[in-house]
C-alpha cells in the first residue's frame, strides 16, 4: 500500500532529487516547455505550481521563498515580472502535460511538461525557405574571403621557395663556369 508517501523520490538521494528539481523547474521557466519523463513531470508540476502561485502576489517574502530555488535571476524576474502576470486571473492548473510516447532505449514514457499559455510558433513553408535563402546568402560571402586569405597566404609561401630554387641554379651555373674556367 501507499499510505504516507507524500511524494516520488525518483531513486535519487535527497540533494540529487533537489538539484534535480531547480534545474528542471529552472529550465520550465526560461523556455516555458520541456521535454522529460513522465514521473519527473508529475514532480516538477507540483514544484511549478507552487511557485507560480507564489509569484502571483509580488512581495520580498515570496521572492525570497523563490529565489531559494531558482538561482538565476534573470529566470526569477521573468517568473514574477511576466509568466505570474499571465496567470494573474488562473486560479490554478497552470501547466500541461503532453504524452509523446515510449523512449526508444528503455522504453520509458516521455511527455512534454509545458506552461498552459505557452505559443508553439509554426512557420508556414515559404517562410522557411526564405529564411534558409537569406541564411545561405551571407554565408558564401563570409566564407569566400576567408578562403582567398588563405589562398593568399599559401602563395605567399611558395613565393620564397620559388626565389631559393633559382637562386640554387645560380650557383650551381657559376660552379660549373668556373669548373670550365
Amino acid at each position: 500500500m501507499k499510505h504516507k508517501i507524500g511524494f516520488n523520490r525518483l531513486d535519487r538521494s535527497a540533494a540529487h532529487r533537489k538539484a534535480l528539481h531547480r534545474s528542471m523547474v529552472t529550465s520550465l521557466f526560461r523556455h516555458e516547455r520541456i521535454t522529460t519523463t513522465k514521473a519527473k513531470a508529475l514532480e516538477v508540476r507540483r514544484t511549478a505550481e507552487k511557485m507560480i502561485t507564489r509569484a502571483k502576489l509580488d512581495s520580498v517574502h515570496n521572492r525570497r521563498l523563490i529565489a531559494r530555488r531558482i538561482y538565476d535571476e534573470g529566470v526569477l524576474v521573468k517568473l514574477f515580472a511576466d509568466i505570474a502576470l499571465r496567470m494573474k486571473d488562473r486560479p490554478g492548473g497552470y501547466t500541461r502535460i503532453m504524452k509523446l510516447g515510449e523512449r526508444a532505449g528503455d522504453a520509458t514514457e516521455m511527455v512534454i511538461l509545458e506552461l498552459v499559455d505557452y505559443k508553439f510558433e509554426v512557420k508556414s513553408k515559404k517562410d522557411s525557405k526564405k529564411a534558409v535563402k537569406e541564411e545561405g546568402k551571407p554565408a558564401p560571402a563570409k566564407k569566400a574571403p576567408a578562403k582567398k586569405a588563405a589562398a593568399s597566404k599559401k602563395a605567399d609561401a611558395k613565393e620564397p621557395a620559388e626565389k631559393k630554387s633559382p637562386a640554387k641554379k645560380k650557383s650551381v651555373s657559376t660552379a660549373e663556369t668556373a669548373d670550365a674556367k
